[in-house]
């Protein structure tokens, strides 16, 4: 019955060859168990099914350390006019998604352009890590850019490695934080045994989906971004003088196909996600675990060709959508995660300055360390640092300051005679290297605002001096991160342009500023970034932290 029913469908041979991959695609048909052939419905699957789905996912989970042989054949083809499941064969067990991974990718990079944060025209950077990425990729050094259009072709043609790690840290900071982005995406979409480690899909054995999964995915992304999805029936994609041809042998030869990714790891076999038109019928079809490329491919045909006209011709399903709860429980979880983070180190620092109340006075202090628990000035090449990091590094407190320590009698005779402490460091600072080769005195040339919410400063100048320090400060909603406190502003500007110099792919977004307060007897200047999104602080503040800065984040 199936044989002769597929062969009904498909198109008949004009040559020997046309023949033979005929009777290929027959066989291969053939040999998928026939109790693996029903058809089963999304809506009929129970609360035991989805325990026992998570308990599965868990055991496999627990029971494959090692990265080397796929786990086997899966597959799902789903009606996407109706939502109905029409073929399904172990659709709800882990798999590793390999390259179909990126489709996650381009997911969160077109909510970036769809919100107006990126344009198609806009710079992506080549770091270091995504340059020394494995192949498949483009082969960028770092420091180079490229469009987000053509960053877009070379991941659905190239399925370029370097690319989709830097689409991951232009957006999120690092590609942590962007793996992590697309988990809590995948989780709201309905995609709840899914887990991403990395943005392309290179191996990693806590990287897994399932069948079931990626469907939802490739109904999700052409739904949500008819605008983008077209990308993925890109045949072909020439840059710097090379053609890269898509992977998808399927497209143009399968009527109907507009898409969309395959996939390969020796851990996951062969994998291929598509999307068919015809005639008013729209199926969205995953096969997983091939084992060559083209025993995958000739799988897949015989799925489309034996399920495309059993679908429905009218649309009648809801689109794939974000589940608001999911998402509300993940910003939830990340806000507290945030606030205990926030409170301990706030703790840590308290003790530290009670801590130092009763230390005894070094000879020596220059050459001891830094007297809190971490160093905000990390160690990096002598070919990175600035001209005047070779002089003796500022004094800076870390990102909590509590308390405070008096001021030198120097500073206060300073004071005394109409200058400000610190004036007569700042008199003699040497010019600091420019990323663009230029050289600025100190760290003035920055865009920093400088903001007094001391005391004195609103009750000597009223109302009018507050709203003055209102107007002076980034006034857009959002989040802000400090990363550090010190007791002259130059040096708080210093420490601005050092962070965002040492960070790769740092917000773009983000506007520095100085923030002057009063702790007791002493002046200090908070070191801000401000107007992030939480997501973007986050991730831009763990960055910081790999990098030796203190850093915490905060409502603006």
């Amino acid at each position: 019955m199936l044989r002769s029913s597929l062969s009904d469908r498909l198109p008949r041979p004009r040559s020997l060859a046309a023949s033979f991959a005929t009777i290929t695609v027959l066989v291969t048909m053939s040999a998928i168990p026939a109790e693996a052939r029903g058809r089963h419905h999304f809506h009929h699957r129970s609360a035991s099914d989805d325990r026992n789905s998570a308990v599965r996912a868990r055991a496999n989970a627990n029971s494959d350390p090692a990265i080397g042989e796929h786990r086997g054949f899966s597959a799902i083809v789903v009606d996407a006019n109706s939502g109905r499941a029409l073929y399904a064969r172990s659709e709800h067990e882990l798999r590793h998604p390999a390259s179909v991974t990126k489709v996650m990718t381009l997911y969160l990079l077109f909510e970036q352009l769809e919100q107006g944060r990126l344009r198609l025209d806009s710079p992506l950077m080549i770091s270091q890590h995504a340059a020394a990425q494995a192949p498949s990729k483009l082969g960028l050094r770092p420091g180079q850019t490229i469009s987000v259009d053509n960053a877009i072709k070379a991941v659905v043609t190239k399925s370029a490695n370097d690319i989709a790690c830097a689409i991951a840290e232009n957006v999120a900071g690092d590609e942590h934080s962007f793996a992590q982005m697309m988990t809590r995406k995948a989780h709201a979409l309905g995609m709840r045994n899914t887990n991403y480690e990395n943005a392309s899909g290179l191996p990693d054995p806590n990287q897994v989906t399932t069948a079931y999964d990626l469907s939802v995915l490739g109904r999700a992304i052409q739904e949500r971004f008819p605008r983008y999805y077209r990308y993925f029936s890109t045949p072909s994609f020439a840059y710097n003088g090379a053609l890269h041809r898509n992977h998808n042998h399927l497209l143009g030869q399968v009527e109907g196909m507009d898409g969309i990714k395959t996939g390969y790891t020796r851990a996951s076999g062969f994998n291929l996600l598509t999307s068919v038109r015809r005639r008013g019928h729209h199926i969205v079809a995953v096969v997983m675990g091939g084992k060559t490329a083209y025993g995958r491919d000739r799988i897949m045909a015989g799925l489309i060709e034996e399920n495309i006209d059993g679908g429905s011709s009218v649309r009648t399903a809801a689109a794939v959508s974000e589940d608001p709860r999911a998402i509300e429980a993940q910003e939830r979880l990340a806000s507290e995660r945030a606030q205990r983070a926030e409170r301990a180190a706030e703790r840590a620092q308290q003790i530290a300055a009670e801590r130092m109340a009763y230390a005894e006075p070094q000879e020596n202090s220059a050459a001891e360390p830094e007297p809190f628990g971490r160093q905000l000035n990390a160690p990096v090449p002598a070919a990175t640092i600035p001209q005047q990091e070779n002089a003796e590094r500022p004094a800076v407190r870390p990102a909590f300051v509590s308390g405070g320590q008096k001021r030198t009698s120097d500073d206060r005779d300073a004071e005394r005679r109409g200058a400000s402490p610190g004036a007569k460091g700042r008199a003699g600072a040497t010019p600091v290297a420019a990323r663009d080769g230029s050289t600025t005195n100190g760290a003035r040339k920055i865009d920093v605002t400088p903001v007094s919410t001391t005391p004195s400063a609103i009750r000597g100048s009223g109302a009018k001096s507050q709203s003055k320090a209102d107007a002076a400060r980034p006034g857009r909603p959002g989040w802000m991160i400090q990363i550090g406190a010190t007791d002259d502003q130059d040096k708080a500007n210093q420490l601005l342009v050092r962070a965002r110099s040492q960070l790769q792919g740092f917000p773009a977004t983000a506007k520095a500023f100085t923030e002057k307060v009063q702790r007791g007897s002493e002046t200090l200047y908070r070191a801000r970034f401000a107007g992030l999104e939480e997501d973007t602080a986050q991730s831009a503040c763990k960055a910081l932290k790999r990098s030796g800065f203190s850093c915490f984040t905060t409502k603006n």
